[in-house]
């Protein structure tokens, strides 16, 4: 797993042995950030359930001004540390429960959220963002899922754009309007 592109590119990021976590794989990463390309730049950026920070991070590399990254996992964390100075990155890395810091964090412009498939996090997370408003306006949100998961709509503003498909896992696009 490296960095695919910016001031990080080619950089290796360390994934956990025998850990359950799931990394985004190398195809679906570029294929999301093919979809993001102009939306990048100068944008703050949250990563929930950051696994092993490879969006955020990616993103930072790109051009992003501001990443946090948020997990439950106390070895996710030191992961995404070590991969932040690995790509000589510095980010805010949080070991909170996603809905919890979804609560209290502000306002993104672009929100990754790549739970666990089968922990059910999916509509609470959604209907989170969507109750407190943590996406700015023309902000974005990128949701990876099973490729059959069924993901919830969101009420206006928020409006869920497009659905993309890669082997066994969906990409869906979610955006605000102004």
């Amino acid at each position: 797993m490296r960095v695919i592109t910016g001031s990080a590119r080619g950089r290796r990021l360390k994934t956990p042995e025998n850990y359950d976590i799931r990394p985004t794989t190398d195809n679906v990463k570029e294929a999301v950030f093919n979809i993001l390309q102009f939306d990048i730049e100068g944008r703050r950026v949250l990563d929930l359930f950051a696994g092993t920070g490879q969006l955020g991070i990616e993103a930072l590399s790109r051009g992003a001004s501001e990443a946090v990254f948020v997990d439950e996992s106390r070895e996710s964390v030191r992961i995404v540390k070590e991969n932040l100075k690995t790509c000589n990155l510095s980010a805010p890395v949080l070991q909170q429960n996603a809905l919890d810091f979804l609560r209290t964090a502000g306002k993104f412009d672009l929100i990754f959220v790549d739970p666990p498939y089968d922990a059910g996090l999916y509509e609470p997370v959604l209907k989170t963002i969507n109750s407190v408003d943590n996406l700015s306006d023309g902000g974005i949100i990128i949701c990876e899922a099973r490729r059959e998961t069924e993901l919830p709509d969101m009420h206006a503003p928020y409006l869920r754009k497009k659905e993309y498909r890669y082997g066994k896992v969906k990409i869906c696009l979610y955006t605000k309007e102004a």
